[in-house]
């Protein structure tokens, strides 16, 4: 019994080696369903996707480095970052196996492009930058989120380049409902301030009070007049819904 015991702890032994410097490339794909690496380096454990493209749009070099307690949880989870490119991001990665995926103390910065952000208006430019304790994903839809987006230097190119200005997105931690955060701007031409719910469509409702400040491009101060007359603090009410 004792040299069967052994043996058994002998393979064991074994198998985790073989599990933690197996190399990745025997295991990753370099290519997939709307994704492209170059090269894969590194081992399964602890590895690099160079060159990664999602959509024919280069995004950078990814790594990772496996959580082994999540492993014996039967939960695939990763430090996640990717670099190298226009977008720069990190954070914890869990995925489920009912198809969920799931993200802690993720940061991001990209810059606004719809090969990057579908849906997003063409001629639309700024910056995106992202503060999440954590946010979960369903399919495609976001069914919790926690923490700050801001968007930054928002520019209206269609009809020239008309300053938007910056504003921030801040979700609280919520037990049931739609994911709801409060809008308000940073800086610039439009005083606004107002709510962002994200519907399981998935979409988004968005609504709330808008205001030109004095020396606001008049592009902006005619577009706001669309929206009715103004209460008695200068404010107008808006109402945006949307997919995507």
């Amino acid at each position: 019994m004792r040299r069967r015991w052994l043996i058994l702890a002998g393979v064991l032994a074994f198998a985790l080696v073989l599990f933690l410097r197996m190399p990745a490339a025997w295991v990753v794909p370099a290519h997939g369903k709307g994704y492209a690496c170059g090269a894969i380096e590194g081992s399964l454990w602890s590895g690099t996707c160079s060159g990664l493209a999602v959509q024919q749009a280069a995004l950078g070099n990814a790594s990772w480095q496996l959580l082994p307690a999540r492993l014996l949880r039967g939960r695939l989870a990763a430090q996640v970052s990717l670099n190298g490119g226009a977008i720069h991001a990190q954070g914890d990665i869990e995925a489920g196996l009912n198809g969920s995926l799931t993200a802690r103390r993720l940061t991001a910065d990209l810059p606004l492009d719809p090969a990057w952000v579908p849906g997003l208006p063409a001629g639309l430019t700024g910056r995106a930058s992202a503060d999440l304790a954590l946010l979960a994903v369903q399919g495609t839809a976001i069914t919790q989120i926690v923490g700050r987006i801001e968007v930054r230097d928002l520019t209206d190119h269609s009809a020239g380049a008309v300053p938007l200005g910056s504003y921030s997105v801040d979700f609280p931690a919520a037990e049931s409902g739609d994911p709801t955060g409060h809008v308000r701007d940073l800086e610039g031409p439009l005083a606004v301030d107002g709510t962002l719910r994200l519907t399981r469509q998935p979409g988004f409702d968005l609504s709330g009070l808008v205001m030109a400040r004095p020396g606001a491009p008049p592009q902006l101060v005619d577009n706001l007049r669309f929206l009715g007359s103004p209460d008695a603090s200068g404010r107008r009410s808006f109402s945006i819904t949307g997919s995507f």
